[in-house]
């Protein structure tokens, strides 16, 4: 009888656990929002606008001076 006890109350608390992570879950799932196709594509574009202006900013052909302004055109064509 005590075997069962223990299994029972193993069970009740495993069941528990996952109760409250379904619930977390569910939480997580409803604070998500969906992306609009604009914020989408914004988000898209900005990230290859970085990856350009990283790269020219590394470049050796000009000087710091000028691939830093170049970089800081390019950044500022974010929306």
């Amino acid at each position: 009888m005590n075997e069962f006890n223990e299994t029972e109350r193993e069970s009740k608390s495993k069941q528990e656990a996952v109760k409250q992570q379904l619930d977390r879950l569910e939480n997580d799932v409803a604070q998500l929002k969906a992306k609009t196709q604009e914020e989408f594509y914004n988000e898209l574009r900005n990230g290859v606008i970085d990856e350009v202006a990283d790269m020219i900013q590394n470049m050796g052909a000009f000087g710091k001076d000028t691939t830093h302004s170049f970089a800081l055109y390019i950044r500022a064509m974010k929306k």
